[in-house]
């Protein structure tokens, strides 16, 4: 790929010709590659709308639609598992129809279902549309992850996810403290309008998905527009096939590796849930501290994504980057079960340090799979690929919670050593599974040359 004097890949414009790129833009927060840019726009967008929602969503659907505690908890646990099941097959039919054509279909259904909650008045309708929303929701990341191999260079992938997952992280900061205001208020119509708004956001952005071009490679042969012809290959974003039995399936070393990274992603459970937990039921820190360690994670995740992205180009750094993370992790575990039995402001501290290990684990063992989710997938099926990647996340995001109360926060210091060492054991496995994947690699080489 040609560069720039500075080593940055040239960029492509919005429309797919070549752009050039500055050697230092207007602001270092900007991203020299347009595409990546245009995409941040609407990754903001989106991210300020969900964290509006997710700010005030317990509190409207237990207050405003008067859902008891156990019915929000079985409800939201059906339609966690409508979100694993609805990866692969999202994924495929990506492949098959388009990603481009795919996504816009998957976020507008999320407009429309986000919306619905508004009408809501019975239970059995809660739990259905929940179910709606939580596939959409899955199904569309799983999309989006392979419209983002198709729109962007394949040695700036992890960048740019990087460089999104930092605006994601701002996106959704930004519309908390959105939702702090409409706590405050506290009104029906507050909570109904923070609803609308998160709906909204998604019909601008299924607008601005479908305004995305997926350029042809050069060389391809010149054919439909990308995302609607059935002639158009691998690369150009438009359907590929998508019949036939699942390739990612059928791949030994990536399942291997989408069930490791699984494994690193209940660290988001052990955040989100067992460090408040463990804070307020087992350690004598003040309970503000459960707002520090999402300020210090958040931080932490802002300033140092992109950076860990560096050196995870090649599948065996990648996994050489999880393997890191997860010794991270397993140590921040550790520290945190520490924090039992101790003074209140020593706790705040062995709490406030695991954390940043934790940040440090996450940033490395995010960088090194979303390295791998791309290099061990197929280039004509990026659908299928990230489908079954996807699902192997959403699947640790819906156990991870229950798994971290009741595994880890009850056992003390000896829950907290075991969940380091499965945070251990996945990632130094990482290595092993690229090796597999090698030599799998090398097998089907000689097969076709043979």
């Amino acid at each position: 790929m040609t560069t720039t004097p500075t080593g940055v890949p040239a960029a492509m414009s919005e429309s797919g010709t070549p752009a050039a790129v500055p050697a230092r833009g207007p602001s270092r927060l900007l991203h020299p590659d347009p595409m990546v840019r245009r995409l941040a726009r609407l990754t903001l967008l989106n991210c300020l709308g969900n964290g509006l929602s997710l700010a005030v969503a317990v509190l409207f659907f237990t207050r405003v639609l008067g859902l008891s505690a156990a019915q929000l908890g079985f409800g939201l646990t059906a339609a966690g598992l409508c979100g694993v099941a609805a990866s692969i097959p999202a994924g495929r039919a990506a492949d098959r129809w388009g990603i481009r054509r795919v996504l816009v279909v998957l976020v507008a259904l999320e407009a429309v279902g986000t919306a619905g909650y508004a009408l809501v008045h019975g239970y059995a309708a809660f739990v259905l549309l929940a179910c709606a929303v939580t596939a959409a929701d899955r199904g569309s990341s799983a999309v989006r992850n392979a419209l983002y191999a198709e729109v962007l260079p394949a040695d700036r992938r992890v960048a740019g996810r990087a460089y999104l997952r930092v605006v994601t992280n701002v996106g959704m900061c930004l519309g908390t403290a959105l939702g702090a205001v409409v706590l405050q208020v506290d009104t029906r119509a507050a909570y109904v309008t923070a609803i609308l708004l998160d709906a909204l956001s998604f019909a601008v952005a299924a607008v601005l998905y479908g305004r995305i071009r997926i350029a042809r490679p050069a060389g391809a042969p010149a054919g439909p527009e990308a995302g609607a012809g059935p002639q158009a290959g691998p690369g150009t974003g438009a359907p590929t096939g998508g019949r036939g039995p699942n390739p990612a399936l059928r791949n030994g070393p990536f399942l291997a590796v989408t069930t490791l990274n699984a494994v690193l992603c209940l660290q988001f459970a052990m955040l989100e849930v067992g460090v408040p937990l463990w804070i307020v039921k087992e350690t004598q820190a003040p309970r503000i501290v459960v707002a520090g360690t999402l300020v210090v994670n958040t931080v932490l995740v802002v300033a140092l994504q992109v950076r860990a992205t560096r050196g995870t180009d090649r599948p065996e750094l990648a996994a050489r980057a999880c393997g890191r993370g997860g010794l991270l992790l397993a140590g921040s575990s550790v520290v945190l079960g520490l924090a039992h039995g101790l003074p209140a402001m020593a706790a705040a501290v062995v709490v406030l340090a695991g954390i940043a290990l934790q940040a440090l684990g996450e940033v490395l063992s995010q960088a090194g799979g979303w390295a791998l989710g791309y290099d061990l997938a197929g280039e004509g099926a990026h659908g299928a690929y990230q489908g079954v990647f996807n699902a192997g996340t959403s699947a640790a995001m819906m156990i991870g919670p229950a798994l971290v109360s009741t595994a880890v926060i009850g056992y003390g210091l000896a829950g907290w050593a075991v969940l380091g060492a499965v945070f251990a054991a996945a990632g130094l496995a990482m290595a092993p599974a690229v090796r597999w994947a090698a030599r799998r690699s090398q097998g089907a080489a000689a097969v076709m040359a043979a």
